[in-house]
């Protein structure tokens, strides 16, 4: 489409229109505001929403996420939208009754989030049913990229300039969906736009066209018809000058003014060295902005600011800079326990809200009701397997407490992984002032505890009791789990209720003792894996009388806590003497050649 010298003109004042506020390829500091994700549903009053919104938007440049605007009526000033450039979701305007939004500087519509899974720009059913309220322009006289998505305008009553705009110069990609239909009577632009189209009336609704007018030589955008005139490569919805600081949007991100395919990066090759080193100049991806430091409430990971960790990271802070780091298995995972009115047990309909839970903030209760159901409720018994969901828990912060268990369990260690019980609020019964953590009572099939990880309960007591095969327990320094060193055990000692189980002599009769790999501190049931400290030494967390300093293909070391660990591949495997001494490849006694 070739243009006419006066609409060149036109154009230009139109782009120079839209640089009234700086570009985000030339301003450093950018007002950054988050966006929404409701879609078409709305929760309080249409007054709060707005409020809401022009608290938000005020003053904002780039949306991080999607513009949404429904349900607003025709006397709303959203003037405050005027500051907004780029959107990094989608936009939806639906169900409104205003006449026009002013997005009068917005550049560009990233789309990395779509509306109906397809759309970058959703404009649906602005119009005053049975009024004469309604959306009659668009309001987008700068808008000259989206980057992905398409165009979805229908049923709005009296909006007449949507389909004169050419959406193809704007779309980046060409195959995406246009759907226009069912709005209100074509009106013609003004006589100076000539062959341009427009978003409105007037001469300054005329479209900025900055890819359908380029010469071919430009692979993209251009600011004028000549072969010289090309944008940048890195620009998005055209530029005013070649350079990657002349562009209007940045296509990928903004280094402090310059348009570049990625932010320095914080590990850069040293070419004399041919090692990866610390880049001083490294910058992190936030949005489409490189920054040196990550907003508050932002985590740095890898080269990017990001709201919350991934799935298989979590949140760790160090020297000032909040990180996402990989867990080294299970991510760190707090539910919400059991004890209140309306979730009072574990049961069948709420198990499986314990999945990958590492810490219960609260309790742990096991009642009747929840183990074999509740027929006055509708609550099913519950399916043992589904007890499994528990090996992941590593902190209860208030209490454990088993009233009542399947029979075929004879142990709890489904809690083989618990290990602390923080007893931040006891269980504290009507007859007694005590206070109990830790409460195992009258469970008819339990033969040993199988808590084979915990090491500490940080306040409150024990109370087991009634439970007539169960063994082992009485092997347990409940004095020392009690407390950490400077405790007072004398006081601990008053809440030890270990009472009316299977006798010490009937266990001994039957075999039902600690293996001979425990040390005196005890054990929670049966074989080398539930002692609760080691005579000798620990491979994995099973007992065993010595390392393999001297035998086996892979020779160990021992920790200063006696757990043998591996020597490191490297080192050569020594006969009749020890291999190693720790875990690195210098600590080998001689490495492999």
């Amino acid at each position: 489409m070739r243009m006419s010298p006066l609409q060149e003109v036109l154009l230009l004042c139109a782009v120079l229109l839209c640089f009234i506020q700086p570009s985000s390829a030339q301003t450093q500091e950018v007002v950054v505001c988050s966006g929404t994700w409701n879609a078409l549903s709305v929760s309080g009053s249409s007054e709060m929403q707005y409020k809401l919104m022009k608290e938000m938007y005020d003053g904002c440049e780039i949306v991080m996420g999607n513009l949404e605007i429904t349900m607003m009526e025709h006397w709303r000033d959203f003037s405050f939208l005027k500051s907004i450039r780029e959107v990094t979701g989608y936009i939806l305007i639906a169900i409104n009754q205003f006449s026009r939004l002013p997005l009068d500087h917005l550049r560009v519509i990233r789309g990395t989030t779509l509306y109906d899974g397809r759309f970058a720009l959703a404009v649906l059913l602005n119009y005053q049913k049975n009024g004469r309220h309604g959306l009659q322009e668009l309001g987008l006289p700068c808008l000259t990229e989206i980057l992905e998505g398409g165009v979805q305008i229908i049923q709005n009553k009296f909006l007449s300039f949507a389909p004169q705009v050419n959406w193809l110069d704007i779309m980046k990609d060409q195959t995406s969906e246009i759907i226009i239909n069912n709005n209100g009577p074509q009106k013609s632009c003004d006589e100076k736009c000539g062959d341009v189209p427009c978003w409105g009336p007037g001469d300054d609704a005329c479209q900025i066209l900055t890819k359908s007018v380029c010469a071919a030589q430009c692979n993209g955008r251009c600011f004028g018809q000549s072969p010289s005139e090309c944008c940048h490569k890195e620009c998005a919805g055209g530029c005013n000058g070649p350079l990657d600081t002349d562009c209007f949007v940045c296509s990928n991100f903004n280094n402090s003014g310059s348009c570049v395919s990625q932010c320095p990066q914080t590990l850069i090759d040293n070419k004399h060295t041919f090692k990866l080193e610390p880049n001083p100049s490294a910058k992190y991806q936030y949005g489409s902005i490189c920054v040196a430091q990550c907003p508050t409430n932002f985590f740095v990971d890898g080269n990017s600011c990001v709201s919350t960790c991934p799935a298989d990271k979590m949140e760790v802070e160090k020297k000032g800079v909040k990180r996402c780091e990989p867990c080294g298995g299970l991510c760190p995972k707090a539910c919400h326990g059991t004890g209140s009115p309306d979730r009072q047990t574990v049961d069948a309909l709420n198990i499986d809200s314990f999945i990958n839970c590492t810490k219960i903030q609260g309790s742990l209760h096991f009642l009747v009701t929840g183990i074999k159901g509740d027929a006055y409720t509708n609550i099913p018994a519950l399916d043992p397997e589904k007890l499994q969901v528990f090996k992941t828990v590593r902190e209860i912060t208030d209490i454990l407490s088993i009233q009542s268990w399947p029979s075929d369990m004879p142990d709890l260690s489904v809690f083989s992984n618990l290990q602390i019980i923080q007893g931040r609020t006891p269980y504290r019964s009507m007859s007694s002032k005590r206070g109990y953590s830790l409460l195992v009572m009258k469970i008819p099939s339990l033969t040993s505890l199988g808590l084979s990880s915990l090491r500490r309960i940080n306040d409150g007591g024990v109370y087991i009791t009634g439970n007539k095969m169960l063994c082992y327990h009485n092997t347990v320094d409940w004095t020392r789990l009690l407390g950490s060193s400077g405790s007072r055990p004398q006081r601990r000692q008053k809440h030890i209720d270990v009472k009316d189980n299977r006798s010490l002599n009937r266990c001994v009769a039957g075999g039902h003792v600690c293996d001979p790999q425990c040390s005196s501190d005890g054990c929670w049931g049966p074989g080398p894996n539930q002692c609760l400290s080691c005579k000798n030494y620990s491979r994995g967390g099973t007992c065993v009388p010595q390392c393999k300093f001297l035998t086996g293909e892979r020779r160990e070391f021992a920790t200063v806590r006696s757990e043998c660990m591996p020597c490191h591949a490297e080192c050569e495997v020594q006969e009749g003497k020890p291999t190693c001494t720790g875990p690195g490849a210098d600590e080998c006694a001689v490495r492999a050649s």
